[in-house]
C-alpha cells in the first residue's frame, strides 16, 4: 500500500497556463491523478489576456513522487511547469536559527552597561558569588544539545555537519513550547573520552545538557559520566524523552484496548539507547512480559556476543526465552513497540498477535511498518511521525522535563521527575476525548510543557535536587 503524501515532501509548484475556462480544473485533476495532494493556491498573476500564473503547494510522497506530478501536469495542453521549489529545503535555506538580544543599544550610555565598563561590575559579582551566574547570566535558561552524530534519526552515523539540521530543529522546540534558549553543538571527536571532556569545558556556559543522537552503548557511557562531572542536569533525549512518552501513551493505549499493562506481553524492537530506556521504564512500570529484539533476533540469556547494556536486557527480559526474529516473536504479544528500522515486520506479522493489537512504530523518518498498511488490524497505531495520528513525539517532554528543571535549578533528572512528565503527559488527554487516534496530545497543544514542567519541578523539590 502506497504512503499518503505529506507536507515533508511538499513542493511549490508554479505553472503558466492558458486563461480560458477548464484549465485550472484539468490541472487540479492531474495533480490529484497523479497521486499528489493539494495543500493550496497561492493567487493568479494575469500575464496578458491569454495567459496566466499561478503557485500551487502540493504535498506529495517522496522526491520522486514531486517529479512525477510535475510531469503529469507539464504533460497538459496549456500549462507549463515554470519551477518546483522543495519547501522542505527552502526552510532550512540559511539555517534556521539566528542570535537575538534580550536588551536594546539606543546610545552610548546603554553600551558602557551592556560591554565596558559597565560589564567588569557583573563579572566581579559573579567572581565573588558564583551562583548568581544563574542570576545575571544566560546561563539559567540555556542548553546545550550535543551529538556527535553517530546515531542521528534511523539515517546512523551521517557525522557531526549532517546532524546538524536535526539540533537546529531541536532548538527551535526548546524555544517554541518552554521559552527555552538552546544551542546546537555538534562535535567532531574521536573517542567517547574526547567528547565527555569537550562537554565538560563547555558546561559552564549551559543550565543543561541535552545529549541527543549518540550512538548506543557509548551514549549510556556519556551520559553516565557527565552526570557524575556535571553539576547540571544531563538528559539523554533519545533515551529517557522517547521511554517518557512512550509510556504515556501505552497507558492511554490499554485504556482504549481495556486491557491492564501488568498483563501484556510486550516486544520492543531495537536494543540501542531508546530501546533500553523503554524497557527499564516498561519494567518499572509493572510490566514483567518484555521482550526485546535486535538485528540478530530475541535477546535471551545465553546469547553470545552481548555487550553490557543487552547482557542487562538478557538478565532481566524474556523470561520464556523466546527466539526468533522480531515477527516470530510477535505472535500472541499484545504490544509491539519499535525504534529500529524501517519495514521491520510485515502486516502478517501484526495478525499474528493479540486480539486489539497495540502498534507502536516509532522510527525515523520511516516507521517499522506503514501504518495504512495495518489500518484494519491493529486497534491502536502510533508513529514517530508527525503526519499520522498519535505521534510519539519527544517534543511532549524535553521542553517541560527541562523548563522545569531550569526554573528550580535542579542539579539532575531523576527518575521520578521522569515519571512525573510522564503521568503529566499521560493525563493530559480527557477521558471523554480518549479513543484509537488519539492517545497522546499533539504537539501543538500548549497547555502540555508547562503542566509538564510544573510536575517535573514538585518531583525535583520533593527529590531535593533543587538549589
Amino acid at each position: 500500500m502506497q504512503r499518503k503524501p505529506t507536507a515533508a515532501f511538499s513542493a511549490s509548484i508554479e505553472v503558466r497556463m492558458a486563461h480560458k475556462p477548464g484549465t485550472l480544473g484539468r490541472l487540479c485533476t492531474a495533480i490529484g491523478e497523479a497521486g499528489g495532494n493539494i495543500r493550496s493556491l497561492e493567487g493568479f498573476n494575469i500575464t496578458d489576456a491569454h495567459r496566466l500564473e499561478e503557485e500551487i503547494i502540493v504535498d506529495a510522497r517522496s522526491e520522486e513522487h514531486v517529479g512525477e506530478i510535475c510531469q503529469a501536469v507539464q504533460d497538459l495542453d496549456g500549462v507549463e511547469v515554470l519551477q518546483a521549489v522543495d519547501r522542505t529545503f527552502a526552510m532550512h535555506k540559511g539555517g534556521k536559527l539566528e542570535t537575538g538580544s534580550r536588551v536594546q543599544l539606543n546610545d552610548t550610555d546603554d553600551l558602557s552597561m551592556a560591554y565596558t565598563p559597565g560589564v567588569a561590575r557583573i563579572c566581579l559579582a559573579i567572581h565573588a558569588q558564583p551562583e548568581r551566574v544563574h542570576e545575571l547570566t544566560i546561563k539559567s535558561n540555556t542548553v546545550a544539545i550535543v551529538t556527535d552524530g553517530t546515531a542521528v534519526l534511523g539515517l546512523g552515523d551521517i557525522g557531526p555537519e549532517a546532524a546538524l539540521p536535526v539540533m537546529e530543529g531541536k532548538a527551535l522546540l526548546f524555544k517554541e513550547f518552554a521559552g527555552v534558549d538552546a544551542f546546537p553543538i555538534c562535535l567532531d571527536v574521536s573517542s567517547l573520552d574526547e567528547l565527555v571532556e569537550t562537554v565538560v569545558r563547555l558546561a559552564p556556559t549551559f543550565g543543561g545538557v541535552n545529549l541527543e543522537d549518540i550512538a548506543a552503548p557509548g551514549a549510556f557511557e556519556v551520559e553516565r559520566r557527565l552526570r557524575e562531572l556535571l553539576d547540571i542536569p544531563v538528559f539523554h533525549d533519545d533515551q529517557h524523552g522517547t521511554a517518557v512518552v512512550a509510556l504515556a501513551a501505552l497507558e492511554n493505549a490499554a485504556r482504549v484496548v481495556h486491557k491492564k499493562l501488568e498483563d501484556m506481553r510486550v516486544v520492543v524492537a531495537g536494543a540501542g539507547a531508546a530501546g533500553v530506556a523503554i524497557t527499564k521504564i516498561l519494567l518499572g512500570r509493572g510490566i514483567g512480559d518484555v521482550v526485546v529484539v535486535d538485528r540478530k533476533g530475541a535477546i535471551h540469556r545465553g546469547r553470545e556476543g552481548l555487550n553490557e547494556s543487552k547482557q542487562w536486557l538478557a538478565e532481566h527480559t524474556n523470561s520464556g526465552d523466546r527466539t526468533g526474529s522480531a515477527g516470530q516473536v510477535l505472535a500472541g504479544a499484545d504490544v509491539f513497540l519499535g525504534v529500529s528500522a524501517p519495514g521491520l515486520i510485515t502486516r502478517e506479522d501484526v495478525e499474528s498477535m493479540a486480539p486489539d493489537p497495540i502498534v507502536f512504530a516509532m522510527a525515523n523518518p520511516e516507521p517499522e511498518i506503514a501504518p495504512e498498511s495495518i489500518a484494519d488490524v491493529a486497534a491502536v497505531i502510533a508513529t514517530g511521525r508527525s503526519d499520522y495520528p498519535n505521534q510519539i513525539n519527544n517534543v511532549l517532554a524535553f521542553p517541560g522535563i527541562f523548563r522545569g528543571a531550569l526554573d528550580t535549578r535542579a542539579t539532575e533528572i531523576t527518575e521520578n521527575m521522569k515519571i512525573a512528565a510522564a503521568r503529566a503527559i499521560a493525563g493530559s488527554v480527557a477521558e471523554d476525548e480518549l479513543g484509537p487516534e488519539y492517545i497522546i496530545p499533539g504537539a501543538f497543544e500548549r497547555d502540555v510543557p508547562p503542566r509538564v514542567a510544573a510536575a517535573v519541578a514538585a518531583a525535583a523539590v520533593a527529590d531535593a535536587v533543587t538549589r
